[in-house]
């Protein structure tokens, strides 16, 4: 029996998704908060802007959070959690509250799911926008 190991998210690959986000948002004019999340949820990296609002780094955490539990990009969550939508009344046993806005994407390497990043402080398809980056530059 073969085992395919994958290289999980490194600090350094945190590092280099936090750098490219915030690269993204400053070309943008827009002041960001970043975090990155190994598989198992913990932190890796995070920084925050200081012109950014102060909620926004509670909110990229939530994002990336979110993406990395569903493993999906919270923008293709957003129509689930409007009313009638399946998410809508979803109970959570998770320790923290799921975020469904845009700026969370999951990070795979070898088609698996190694982390996520969440980006938040500007608009939500930005935030989004932002995050995507900076996962497609660490390919």
């Amino acid at each position: 029996m073969s085992t395919t190991v994958v290289t999980p998210l490194t600090i350094q690959d945190a590092e280099a998704l936090v750098t490219a986000a915030r690269h993204a948002a400053e070309a943008s004019g827009v002041a960001v908060s970043v975090t990155v999340l190994d598989a198992g949820g913990h932190l890796l990296a995070f920084r925050r802007d200081d012109r950014a609002v102060l909620i926004s780094g509670e909110t990229s955490t939530r994002k990336a959070y979110t993406a990395l539990q569903l493993n999906t990009p919270t923008a293709d969550l957003v129509d689930a959690v409007q009313p009638g939508g399946p998410f809508h009344t979803l109970p959570t046993a998770l320790d923290r509250p799921l975020l469904f806005i845009a700026g969370g994407v999951p990070v795979h390497r070898d088609g698996r799911l190694i982390g996520a990043i969440g980006v938040g402080g500007g608009a939500p398809e930005q935030d989004h926008g932002f995050a995507s980056a900076a996962v497609r530059s660490l390919a």
